[in-house]
């Protein structure tokens, strides 16, 4: 399955309270820690709830 690394690059205060917990449940403890999930409906549907706190990227398959 793919992964995606996910960074927090902006702080979610201003921002409403669900925003905020989708950060949390996401794995986001500060600012511009990444860190990394499996590619996945649920997965895609709280970085697009977010998306404009934080930058994705794709990674490679490190099948071997």
């Amino acid at each position: 399955m793919a992964k995606i690394s996910v960074t927090w690059v902006k702080s979610g205060i201003g921002y409403s309270k669900d925003q905020k917990r989708t950060l949390k449940v996401l794995g986001f403890r500060r600012l511009n820690q990444s860190v990394t999930h499996s590619d996945s409906a649920s997965i895609r549907g709280m970085i697009n709830k977010v998306r404009h706190l934080i930058k994705v990227e794709e990674k490679a398959d490190e099948t071997a």
